[in-house]
């Protein structure tokens, strides 16, 4: 029997946010609990288990993707803890968003610099 796209996405889900990333569907699941299997089958059960990146590269692009954004500050947390518990380094994810300084500007990159600040006091405090 294959594996499902939700079973699939949750053990990607937990390899690159662990705790945090199951939190994050936990917390849909009094309001919105068909959006949170949205959220672990699309993103996590085919896109992340796709061939091709590892999911090093796969979170340099979110959290660049999120910085540039702007307005996404939660899920830039959670994916700055994934960047670090995929092998990203602290330099090398404010490397990535001060990158973002340049294409989408320096609010943007500022606050994504913020929430790395957040991101890395609490893994220290782990």
């Amino acid at each position: 029997m294959s594996e499902s796209r939700y079973e699939r996405g949750l053990e990607m889900l937990r390899r690159i946010d662990g705790s945090d990333g199951e939190a994050v569907a936990a917390s849909l699941q009094d309001i919105a609990p068909d959006f949170a299997t949205y959220l672990i089958e699309f993103p996590f059960g085919d896109i992340y288990s796709r061939p091709g990146l590892d999911l090093r590269s796969r979170e340099i692009a979110v959290v660049a993707a999120l910085t540039a954004l702007g307005t996404a500050q939660p899920q830039l947390k959670v994916h700055i803890g994934a960047a670090l518990n995929v092998g990203c380094s602290r330099e090398e994810i404010l490397e990535i968003i001060m990158m973002m300084a340049v294409y989408a500007g320096f609010p943007a990159a500022l606050n994504g610099i913020a929430a790395a600040r957040e991101v890395f006091a609490a893994h220290s405090a782990e």
